[in-house]
């Protein structure tokens, strides 16, 4: 998906919260205790990530994978990565049963036509009763701007884009709810990053990406011009008619913004901003393994054990 992975990704990182209340059982209680990371789902470095939760008190895990659109094989992504998910979670404690797994694929586009609540991989033999995985499906791009911002949650606000009655006037007051509702301006940010990246899917045909860019930077007095991937959406939509003859610089252009968000996550995590040769390794492995697996690994690493890894040759995958 692109620039959606990382915005995705890291606003997910930023708000667990947002996401177990709106999968969780209605009028339960909810606490949410961190994500999950093991040695063992470290092997699949996807967006997708599972969270650990209490439901009233009891243990509970949430798998959340976002979807560009319902391929045929999400079913087999969504059974693949739970057997990591439950290997793992027998690894970290083998007398402990293991909590039970809800996982929900969160659609960002597709057909006109309602998809199904659920999904399932089946395993056994088609003769024989069903042996497998089922996972919930919220068609996140199928509902309206009123059933996301029933949701409660600034993060889902940032969706309001993809819903299939998004209009410039419904998406104003979005606009200027988010500025209202975010606690920082980082916050704010990054939650306009998410909503102009997923406003570029445009499932509906709502050509509304121009006028939201113009909104958004308006409401903000510039500040998204210094933000990455959104300075960059913002420059490409000003130069569009120029694009042609200008690819070199437009992938330089981008290669600098993703060298850019990926620094700012190392300073994050380092407490500095890296070094000349830092920053050299973070887009030589941008480059070898995607933006993504490098994301991954500035969100999971620790300070000393990231200033390592960078050190180590890239390696292609």
């Amino acid at each position: 998906m692109g620039d959606a992975d990382i915005a995705l990704r890291h606003i997910a990182r930023r708000r667990p919260e947002d996401l177990a209340r709106a999968f969780a059982p209605e009028g339960r209680s909810v606490e949410v205790l961190g994500w999950i990371d093991t040695q063992v789902t470290k092997i699949e470095r996807r967006m997708d990530k599972a969270l650990r939760l209490r439901i009233d008190g009891e243990p509970r895990v949430l798998h959340v994978e976002f979807c560009f659109a319902l391929r045929d094989d999400v079913p087999d992504q969504v059974f693949e990565y739970l057997g990591f998910l439950f290997a793992a979670l027998r690894i970290e404690a083998p007398r402990e049963p293991v909590p039970p797994i809800e996982s929900v694929a969160v659609v960002l586009s597709g057909r006109r036509r309602r998809l199904p609540a659920t999904g399932a991989r089946r395993t056994s033999w088609p003769e024989r009763r069903f042996s497998g995985a089922r996972f919930r499906i919220d068609a996140v791009y199928q509902r309206t701007v009123a059933e996301l911002r029933a949701r409660g949650s600034v993060l889902w606000l940032a969706f309001a884009p993809l819903a299939r009655d998004a209009t410039v006037e419904s998406m104003r007051a979005i606009v200027a709810e988010i500025h209202a509702r975010a606690a920082t301006g980082e916050e704010r940010a990054e939650l306009y990053t998410v909503f102009l990246v997923l406003a570029s899917i445009d499932p509906w045909g709502h050509n509304l990406q121009k006028e939201l860019v113009t909104m958004v930077e308006d409401m903000e007095e510039g500040l998204l011009r210094r933000t990455p991937i959104i300075g960059e959406m913002i420059i490409e939509a000003e130069q569009k008619a120029e694009q042609r003859g200008q690819l070199q610089g437009h992938l330089q252009g981008r290669e600098e913004a993703i060298a850019e968000l990926l620094g700012r996550l190392f300073a994050r995590r380092v407490g500095r901003r890296p070094t000349t040769e830092e920053e050299r390794s973070i887009l030589d492995r941008a480059r070898a393994l995607g933006p993504g697996e490098v994301e991954d690994a500035l969100l999971d690493l620790e300070g000393d054990a990231l200033v390592r890894w960078l050190a180590e040759p890239a390696r292609r995958s």
